[in-house]
């Protein structure tokens, strides 16, 4: 898919998003059904590279809260998915205290990063594997590019959207999301997928979106 076409899309989502959201500070309850259906696929996804089987567990929690705290939101519907993904992960590292164990992906990696997201690459990527599949790869990569791409593939949010859940500057962000998505086309060249994507390098290290 063309870059521009998927960031339009996005938009398109996020505008319908953002009016479900305001119509459920209302007290809509259907509208806050259809900003649950837009979200939650994503976040679960996210959830699940964090802490692997308890997802549906951590994510439910996630969604009580937000539901709790959806008067102090404060933003549109791209504000929105960064909100959610910033309640989700503590939630997920509260789990895994209580738990005692290590999330599935580093949440405290230094930054690393520098370039934009590849957008159509990611949708290319996931297409291609199908979503369980890439789920299992993507939990394959160095810990800070898998983060980086669930945020921004799995989750939908842009570099500084994604850079704000998890602390880093947002050129960190896209750089790992970039990375790592070069390591999933890397792998499906090597293994002969006549589908493979390989992300074009960005002409520039600035790119903001």
């Amino acid at each position: 898919m063309h870059r521009g076409g998927e960031h339009r899309r996005t938009q398109v989502h996020d505008v319908r998003l953002g009016e479900a959201v305001e119509r459920a500070q209302q007290g809509d309850e259907e509208a806050f059904g259809t900003a649950y259906r837009i979200v939650h696929p994503g976040l679960l996804g996210y959830v699940r590279g964090l802490v692997g089987d308890d997802a549906e567990d951590v994510a439910s929690e996630a969604w009580l809260e937000i539901a709790r705290d959806l008067g102090r939101f404060r933003g549109d519907g791209a504000g929105f998915r960064g909100w959610t993904a910033t309640i989700a992960r503590h939630r997920a590292l509260d789990h895994l205290r209580r738990q005692k164990r290590r999330p599935l992906i580093s949440l405290s990696e230094r930054d690393v990063l520098d370039l934009p997201g590849q957008t159509d690459t990611a949708g290319a990527v996931l297409e291609s594997l199908g979503t369980r599949r890439a789920l299992e790869r993507i939990a394959r990569l160095p810990p800070d590019q898998a983060e980086a791409v669930l945020l921004r593939v799995v989750v939908g949010l842009d570099g500084p959207a994604a850079a704000r859940v998890l602390g880093k500057r947002p050129g960190a962000v896209r750089t790992a999301a970039y990375r790592g998505l070069r390591r999933l086309a890397e792998q499906m060249a090597s293994e002969g997928r006549a589908d493979a994507v390989t992300p074009a390098v960005p002409r520039t290290l600035g790119d903001k979106t």
